[in-house]
């Protein structure tokens, strides 16, 4: 079939020309060909000799005629194939210089002048016989360009060594999309013979939607003649089951003369690559998301909220639905509940997590809720990674999900949650049907994140529990509800910090002490946890047994320094000498337990309250029409420093006056500081006198004491003071009959306060008291009388000798005295003054409940 196409692409490589011979041998026809390679116009050629035209003068040996159509005028009718040398330009005729110099060169320029234009060359000639119109011998001459032809050669035994040994897939498409050539790289890498390939295209070797887009890119390639690179590709390969990556690139052929006549592309089987590059961002993946979990995993120490903290971590990084069961009795803190080894025991699903649905994880027979307490099968997977604490790989069954969860789960990792070789949950993993299966690393993970948050949950269960008994250890050590006082009405408010919080060493106290007077305890142990709290206990309980002593408020403190510095050292010993307090290890300091406090003694007969503050925030007092003032009391040290003096400051405090002492949990927190919180709390005590409790409420109440970062101590005490007509106070001189006269006042006195019932009584103890005061003591006698909440008595002397009691035989004559004292009275002692000492009794005014003790019976039980 005939078509009109350009010249053959072929000979835009081969320099190829023809001309023609007449019957005289002579140059016929020369096409413009010949005038291009041999570089000698048409005009200077015809009716030559080729000889003449194709040589120069001294080019050849005329006895040896360089070709057999070149002899004697004619031709002999053979065909030849011959070599010629020839010069381009050929040899000019009138030319008086060398070839390539004179009217012979094409166009009239010297192909000297040519850039990059040949001298000289070597053609191969093929002379084929033939005859013109008139029956005369002729010939076609056909001539190629050795040089050019045997470049050509070389090109493409490079081009077939390169595409035949090459690793790389080389493949050329022609114009219509069409496979022309593949290479066995490309073959092998496409898993089919070379041959099999030829005359097909994409659709036959790749998926319809891969082939699709190599199509496009193909015409794309060729339309634009704008290469593409790295177009990857997926596919399957006959004989083997995995799919396959290619990465291909294309670009556009041309032909010597420009014309477009197909596209070339290298394709390269990345599989592996790409695997390697999916495991390196997996692991990446991985590592970033075990970094996460890290930064927010177990920052609470909440149980619930913790295992959430996993679920936002997983969900949908890892997994797209995970949820996590706790077992019930290690919620409820016990240590190890029944069935927790064989993976029978009730679980609680505490948190719940989905990326593509609302619904819970199947967990059964049917969607466990959050909150919901439930038990898996005996022989289901997620029973069994509870007993065997080893993970199990759950597989999708048809049927198994229902279509509430909104995406088919198609698997699931049931991991069990181990701290400390112990199994305190089970985390579920799952991922929907789309999402990539779970594979070795992803196991390896799910397990990591189960533990991690293991620990935590551990953890906060452990604190949990410490917290729990550290409250109930604080609780007990604290006074019950409102304690009562003579003189005195009290309120108090204990505030705990949040159950985030470790508990704090805040404590108060109110103690009764002889002579209705009555000490006030507020004290903060720095630190928190049980630690502090045990400290606390053994501070306040040396404060009452301090208080007991009847000592000075200085003198408490004095001796709750060096009991709080000997509570930081090995069996609590105290230091030998002053001495050793400096010399303590920088690396024991943290051992040693500090405490603030201040020690308030308030008498309701004087009005007047000795205060010693041990590097406490000072009291505040509010007076009637006054606005609230920090009392001037000297700081001193923390207790625990060791080897400190208190100083006391003694403040009159009338009647109807509020004091308030409190920790530092009240007035202090992160939003503001302690100068802020101290004015807010007095501008909260100063405005008219309400009810006790209602201040209270009110300070709470206006105070920030909600922040939860502290414990909160509040004891407040508005002065009473006892009447003048509740006390009865007589100085005696030391004689015998002064016995007489203090049993006298005693008589007098106690009918005017309706004691009636406790006269005998009364006056039988006053008697021994100042009989004993004027056989032991010194200087003048002083007999008190104080009327509250019971009956106290008080003889003052000057001597220091103390009263002791002791046990009489049969055969004494005296020393019944003091057992009388402690048989009748419902408590006795003595105490210390800045001038010698008071004996003291007391009795509880008589009720219908409680009669008054029966002076005969007690005399009777001393014999």
């Amino acid at each position: 079939m005939w078509q009109n196409n350009p010249p053959g692409s072929l000979y835009d490589y081969i320099r190829v020309a023809s001309f023609s011979l007449g019957p005289d041998g002579r140059i016929e026809q020369w096409s413009e060909r010949a005038a291009e390679l041999f570089g000698i116009a048409a005009r200077h050629a015809v009716g030559k000799d080729p000889l003449e035209v194709l040589a120069p003068a001294d080019g050849h040996d005329r006895s040896h005629p360089p070709a057999p159509f070149l002899g004697e005028g004619g031709l002999d009718g053979r065909e030849w194939t011959g070599l010629i040398p020839y010069q381009r330009g050929g040899r000019q005729p009138g030319a008086g210089g060398g070839a390539g110099a004179g009217p012979g060169a094409v166009d009239g320029a010297s192909a000297a002048g040519q850039p990059g234009a040949e001298q000289s060359g070597l053609a191969e000639i093929y002379v084929m016989p033939t005859q013109n119109e008139r029956g005369e011998r002729a010939a076609l001459c056909v001539a190629v360009d050795v040089r050019a032809l045997r470049g050509i050669e070389t090109d493409i035994a490079a081009s077939e060594a390169v595409f035949g040994q090459s690793p790389l897939g080389f493949f050329f498409f022609g114009t219509d999309l069409t496979l022309l050539r593949v290479n066995e790289s490309f073959a092998q890498a496409f898993g089919r013979p070379a041959d099999w390939h030829r005359g097909r295209t994409p659709h036959d070797f790749l998926p319809r939607g891969e082939a699709e887009r190599l199509t496009a890119a193909l015409r794309q390639v060729l339309d634009t003649g704008k290469p593409v690179s790295d177009i990857q590709l997926v596919g399957p390969v006959p004989g083997h089951s995995e799919r396959r990556r290619w990465s291909v690139s294309l670009y556009r052929l041309h032909s010597g003369s420009g014309r477009p006549i197909g596209v070339a592309a290298l394709a390269t089987d990345v599989t592996r690559r790409r695997r390697a590059e999916r495991e390196a961002a997996g692991v990446r993946r991985n590592l970033a998301l075990l970094n996460e979990a890290g930064a927010r995993i177990g920052n609470s120490l909440d149980l619930e909220t913790t295992a959430r903290e996993l679920l936002d971590v997983a969900v949908p990084q890892f997994c797209d639905l995970a949820s996590v069961d706790l077992y019930q009795g290690l919620l409820a803190g016990d240590e190890a509940p029944p069935g927790l080894a064989d993976g029978s025991a009730e679980l609680r699903r505490v948190a719940y997590a989905s990326a593509v649905s609302g619904a819970p994880v199947v967990g059964g027979e049917k969607p466990v809720q959050v909150g919901e307490v439930h038990r898996y099968p005996f022989h289901s997977p997620c029973a069994a990674a509870l007993r065997t604490a080893q993970v199990q790989v759950i597989p999708r069954r048809e049927g198994e999900d229902g279509p509430e969860l909104g995406a088919v789960v198609q698997s699931t990792l049931a991991v069990p949650m181990v701290a400390r070789d112990t199994v305190v949950g089970l985390a579920q993993f799952s991922r929907t049907k789309g999402s990539e299966p779970f594979g070795e690393r992803d196991t390896a993970l799910a397990v990591e994140l189960a533990a991690r948050a293991a620990v935590c949950i551990d953890n906060a269960r452990l604190y949990r529990r410490e917290h729990e008994r550290a409250v109930i250890l604080q609780r007990s050590l604290l006074p019950p509800g409102d304690p009562e006082a003579a003189g005195l009405e009290i309120a108090c408010r204990y505030l705990p910090a949040n159950a985030a919080t470790e508990v704090g060493g805040d404590w108060f106290d109110v103690i009764e002490l002889p002579g209705h007077r009555t000490a006030l305890v507020v004290g903060d142990v720095m630190g928190r946890g049980l630690r502090a709290a045990v400290a606390m206990g053994e501070l306040r309980t040396a404060v009452r047994t301090l208080a007991m002593l009847d000592l000075e408020p200085a003198e408490v403190l004095s001796a709750l320094d060096e009991i709080a510095h000997g509570l930081g050292r090995p069996g609590g010993k105290q230091s030998s000498t002053r001495g050793v307090r400096g010399g303590v290890r920088a690396a024991d300091l943290s051992e040693v337990y500090l405490a603030t406090c201040v020690y308030a003694v308030y008498d309701p007969v004087t009005r007047r309250c000795t205060i010693a503050n041990a590097g406490h925030l000072p009291p505040v007092l509010v007076q009637s029409g006054c606005p609230a003032e920090l009392l001037d009391v000297p700081p001193g040290m923390p207790l625990g420093v060791g080897g400190e003096l208190f100083e006391e400051t003694v403040v009159d405090l009338p009647d109807g006056a509020l004091l308030a002492l409190y920790t530092d949990g009240l007035v202090e927190s992160r939003d503001h500081a302690l100068d802020e919180g101290l004015e807010a709390f007095q501008e909260a005590l100063t405005g008219p006198a309400r009810p006790l409790e209602e201040v209270c409420e009110h300070v709470l109440g206006a105070l920030d004491t909600h922040h939860g970062e502290d414990d909160i101590a509040l004891l407040m005490a508005r002065l009473r003071g006892l009447p003048a007509d509740h006390v009865g106070d007589w100085t005696l001189p030391a004689e015998p009959r002064s016995v007489a006269r203090a049993r006298e006042l005693a008589r007098e006195q106690l009918p005017q306060w309706g004691l009636e019932s406790l006269v005998d009584t009364t006056e039988l103890l006053v008697s021994e008291l100042v009989t004993n005061a004027l056989r032991y003591g010194e200087g003048e006698i002083r007999l008190r009388l104080l009327l509250d909440r019971t009956l106290v008595c008080e003889v003052w002397d000057g001597g220091l000798v103390q009263p002791r009691r002791r046990r009489a035989r049969d055969t004494d004559e005296g020393g019944r005295g003091l057992q009388l004292v402690g048989l009748l009275s419902a408590a006795w002692g003595s105490r210390r003054t800045p001038h010698g000492k008071t004996v003291w009794f007391e009795l509880a005014l008589p009720d219908g409940e409680f009669p008054a003790p029966d002076a005969v019976e007690a005399l009777l039980s001393l014999y």
